[in-house]
């Protein structure tokens, strides 16, 4: 069964991780994605682990189902190739400023008037009516404009500290992926394209503000910013008598079972803290302390027996070893073991979700620089004498 998007053609000018993770999953749902990189490749490739130059661990995580091209867009014929290739394809995707992108004559104007019913996604750091418009963007930046570091500082040690993961690029990224899928149905239902831009800022805001607007939500405002719940210091994994438990009475139902299990049920009716969802937010740092004493009294694999029994949601704490090893990530055959044809062995994290029709997978993996530019430049009209002579000027490499 082909994927849901099979016979969509993507022209990639994406690199380093936000653009390619969102290429990525378009590519998993069945796209043809054309990975078109500089003659120095994507910077991604550079990056270590790596068994060969050029094809790092990080960029096979987020380049796999794509095909690899090398143009030099500075170049006139590069750029004309370029544009042969939008003449066919559905969606052009970019990861740079659009400044950049109206320096290489790549504009919105200029590209639809090649393609009228191309999609031209740009998937950048903040949106162009506002001051921040031109400014560069990463992951470690936007999530500091966000105010991240700030609450990690107020839950932690005061210090600040980004949280160690790519989560603005990746959330923006899937983003991305719904923007382009909802901008392709409509095309089928107009027969036109259109841009769409997706800022990294804007995106995020509401990750940030949905929980913590409170009281600012109103006008006047009732109260300050923040959610109690997720600024406690106490929200923590419980640390127990040989380890940690991750658990979270959060309704009626869950504190009701946890003071039934712990044969308290008297004290339960009797603490107004405990009364409604609302109480307990006002009173989460002193509750979560409690917690915190009681899980102290016996160990990990007790808590997690109880918890389950009682229906309390909990699991155990998690380090990057053995979440490699999670016995649940095992049994569904998460980590699929291949065989690259350049790395050898490799795993790949397959898609996620399930599909009863049209399934996403995994057809091809992360390419070498320049593997398919003859390939694609055949397809797009080009001769093996032009495609020679376009990589004795530099213009392409043929990997």
């Amino acid at each position: 069964m082909s994927g849901p998007l099979n016979g969509i053609r993507i022209v990639d000018l994406t690199s380093v991780l936000m653009g390619p993770f969102a290429t990525q999953l378009l590519g998993d749902y069945g796209a043809d994605v054309i990975k078109v990189e500089p003659p120095t490749g994507d910077t991604s490739r550079g990056i270590v682990p790596a068994l060969h130059p050029g094809m790092a661990a990080a960029f096979l995580h987020v380049n796999r189902n794509k095909r690899a091209l090398v143009l030099d867009l500075k170049i006139p014929a590069g750029l004309a190739a370029l544009l042969r290739l939008i003449e066919g394809a559905d969606v052009l995707i970019y990861n740079v400023r659009p400044q950049a992108m109206a320096r290489l004559g790549l504009t919105w104007e200029a590209v639809s008037a090649v393609n009228p019913r191309l999609i031209y996604a740009g998937v950048f750091g903040y949106g162009q009516a506002g001051p921040y418009g031109a400014k560069p963007a990463y992951d470690d930046l936007i999530q500091g404009v966000l105010g991240i570091p700030s609450m990690v500082a107020t839950v932690g040690d005061g210090i600040p500290r980004y949280v160690p993961v790519a989560m603005i690029d990746r959330t923006v990224g899937m983003a991305a992926v719904a923007a382009v899928s909802a901008a392709l149905y409509r095309r089928e239902k107009s027969g036109v394209g259109q841009s769409i831009d997706i800022p990294m800022f804007e995106t995020m805001v509401p990750f940030v503000l949905g929980e913590h607007m409170c009281g600012r939500t109103y006008e006047p405002a009732t109260g300050p910013v923040g959610y109690p719940r997720m600024l406690a210091r106490e929200r923590a994994p419980f640390a127990t008598r040989d380890g940690y438990v991750c658990v979270l009475m959060y309704n009626d139902k869950h504190w009701r079972s946890f003071y039934r299990m712990l044969g308290r049920e008297d004290e339960l009716a009797q603490d107004p803290r405990l009364r409604t969802i609302g109480s307990r937010t006002e009173h989460v740092q002193a509750l979560y302390a409690m917690v915190a004493d009681i899980l102290l009294t016996r160990t990990t694999e007790e808590w997690l027996a109880l918890f389950n029994s009682a229906d309390i949601p909990a699991m155990p704490l998690s380090t990057l070893d053995s979440l490699m090893d999670d016995p649940h990530l095992r049994a569904i055959g998460y980590f699929e073991p291949m065989e690259h044809p350049s790395e050898g062995p490799i795993y790949q994290m397959r898609p996620a979700a399930t599909w009863s029709e049209s399934p996403p997978d995994i057809r091809r993996l992360a390419p070498r620089l320049g593997e398919h530019s003859a390939e694609v430049l055949l397809e797009a009209g080009y001769s093996h004498a032009d495609i020679e002579q376009l990589a004795a000027a530099g213009v392409t490499f043929l990997g």
